[in-house]
C-alpha cells in the first residue's frame, strides 16, 4: 500500500503544481472548460488520500478504494458521452482504477 500512496501523492502533486503539463502529456487540451480546475481538485484529493493511506492505512484503505472505483466509473461515463474530454477521462479512469486496486485492504 505504501507504493500506492507514493504514486498517488506524486500524481496528485503533479496535477496540483503542473496541471497543464499533465493534461498535455496525456494528449488533451488544457484549454477545455474547467479542465485545469478539475485537475487541481483531483490532485488535492490524491494527495490527501495518499497521506491518509500512509498515516492510517487500516482506516483509509477501504474508503480510498471505493472512492477511486467511483471516480473511475464516472470517468468512463464521461468518456462515453463527451468526445472532447474522452482522452483525459480515460486516462483518469485508468489511474483511478490502478490506485484503487493498490489501496484495497489485504486479507
Amino acid at each position: 500500500m505504501r507504493t500506492t500512496a507514493v504514486a498517488g501523492a506524486a500524481f496528485g502533486a503533479a496535477l496540483l503544481l503542473r496541471p497543464r503539463e499533465v493534461i498535455r502529456a496525456v494528449g488533451a487540451d488544457p484549454e477545455l472548460p474547467g479542465l485545469v480546475v478539475a485537475a487541481r481538485v483531483l490532485g488535492a484529493r490524491h494527495v490527501v488520500q495518499a497521506v491518509g493511506l500512509t498515516v492510517k492505512p487500516g482506516l483509509v484503505s477501504t474508503p480510498a478504494s471505493l472512492i477511486d472505483g467511483l471516480h473511475a466509473t464516472s470517468m468512463v461515463a464521461l468518456a462515453a458521452i463527451s468526445p472532447s474530454y474522452r482522452r483525459v477521462a480515460l486516462v483518469s479512469a485508468g489511474v483511478a482504477g490502478a490506485l484503487g486496486a493498490g489501496s484495497r485492504p489485504r486479507p
